[in-house]
């Protein structure tokens, strides 16, 4: 991404616009802080931005309606339709109508990306129901992405201040855990991570954590040998090579005990050990990175909260700190250097 004179422009996709990720995201752009780093480009439609400024009063909240990123004004909110027809807007309910708006959304924000035109992606929760079709399956915005800008590989990372945890298994059925966590497949989430925390946060020579797989970690292989076969061996490879990997901990006892404090990353098996606690933690605050792609992408650690939309009381934490997230990953990166010689 070639430096410009402006801010970096930071798409952020509505996702399903029955959901929360409008009010989120207008909440969170009310924030003086984010328009003073980052000039925001929403796509999704006026119509459903119009509705849910008026229902929730948000009568400060106030966008520009743009053709294209191209002609983007670094002062506003921009804002792209993604779609020539008007959404019907039904907050709480899912429609297939709304699920069409959010794929299209994240679809354009990924060609713009792809065509340097923007600095960074928030995407805001989407329902998966609603956006598969027979042709083409989403498992989740991770994989999609992945697939999207040609990377081989990439971890789901769950970032806070006092917290952060990647994954060794996604999306799958816990049932194909067991088929997944390979040798291999564990060295390259280190890796991963490893060179996430180096290169995205700032942090040298980073102290990782992995967790076993059983409870106990195993105890030394009367409950599972996972630990024994598989993840100890690439932890001592690692560590021949000077990395500071540690483990594999119990994964109940090392939360509970809060040593998730003491380290820099920390590296679960399967989606709801490191889910569970992240978002105990975290909820408010969390946010979910997608490290190893070439280009950013954050997100709020919530879904869609149908349950709630269009009640003027989702909180906007989580998107907020996506977005200043973006930012800052942009800059660690060498992405950005600001007019001051910011770096």
């Amino acid at each position: 991404m070639s430096n410009r004179k402006q801010k970096p422009i930071i798409g952020i996709s509505i996702g399903d616009i029955n959901g929360i990720g409008a009010e989120v995201t207008m909440k969170a752009l009310l924030d003086n802080r984010i328009m003073r780093l980052v000039t925001p480009v929403i796509y999704g439609h006026g119509k459903a931005m119009a509705f849910y400024r008026k229902q929730l009063e948000l009568e400060d909240f106030n966008f520009m309606q743009i053709r294209s990123v191209d002609e983007v004004h670094h002062k506003k909110v921009n804002l792209v339709n993604v779609l020539e027809e008007s959404p019907e807007v039904m907050p709480g309910v899912e429609t297939q109508e709304s699920g069409k708006m959010a794929l299209a959304a994240l679809n354009q924000a990924i060609g713009d990306m792809k065509a340097g035109k923007i600095d960074g992606l928030v995407t805001a929760p989407l329902n998966k129901n609603n956006i598969n079709s027979p042709e083409k399956k989403f498992i989740g915005h991770t994989e999609y992405l992945t697939e999207a800008f040609g990377s081989e590989d990439s971890l789901m990372f769950l970032v806070a201040p006092d917290i952060r945890v990647g994954l060794v298994t996604g999306h799958i059925p816990i049932t194909q855990i067991e088929k997944k966590l390979t040798s291999e497949n564990i060295r390259k989430k280190l890796n991963l991570m490893l060179n996430s925390l180096e290169n995205d946060f700032g942090i040298n020579k980073p102290k990782v954590a992995v967790l076993g797989l059983n409870p106990h970690a195993g105890e030394d292989g009367l409950l599972g040998k996972e630990e024994i076969e598989i993840i100890n061996p690439v932890i001592r490879e690692f560590k021949d090579h000077g990395k500071l990997v540690f483990g594999p901990y119990p994964a109940d006892g090392f939360f509970g005990m809060m040593h998730q404090k003491k380290f820099d990353g920390v590296l679960a098996m399967y989606h709801d050990q490191g889910l569970i606690p992240f978002k105990s933690l975290a909820f408010d605050s969390g946010v979910n990175f997608t490290a190893g792609l070439p280009i950013v992408r954050t997100s709020p650690d919530h879904g869609t909260a149908y349950n709630i939309a269009g009640k003027n009381i989702a909180d906007e934490g989580s998107m907020r700190e996506a977005i200043f997230q973006a930012y800052d990953i942009i800059k660690n990166r060498g992405n950005w250097e600001s007019e001051e010689g910011e770096g």
